[in-house]
């Protein structure tokens, strides 16, 4: 058991980053708006954690222009959707064993 709690991605302790990169592995991508109305976040909570993930290359931002309005849009990497992956598998096996 101490080894799979080794297996657990820390990024994904905190529900926010864990929700966050929940959506953006089962959708290509989403807007800056969008996903801070999905999840309920202000702009600074949403940013900070995105900012996280982004440092840690689990989470890619497109930053442009439409019309004259600013367009940011979060994509999960290929490392991210693997270290993701990942801590979901430690966790099933964590239930599988405590059953």
């Amino acid at each position: 058991m101490k080894n799979l709690l080794q297996q657990l991605n820390q990024m994904f302790e905190n529900r926010v980053r864990l929700a966050i990169m929940s959506i953006l592995v089962v959708n290509d991508g989403m807007d800056f708006n969008s996903l801070k109305s999905t999840l309920g976040l202000t702009d600074g909570n949403l940013a900070s954690h995105v900012a996280t993930l982004e440092k840690h290359h689990y989470v890619s931002v497109t930053k442009k222009f439409v019309g004259k309005k600013p367009l940011t849009t979060y994509a999960a990497t290929s490392p991210g959707r693997k270290a993701l992956s990942e801590h979901l598998d430690a966790l099933e096996e964590i239930i599988r064993q405590t059953q």
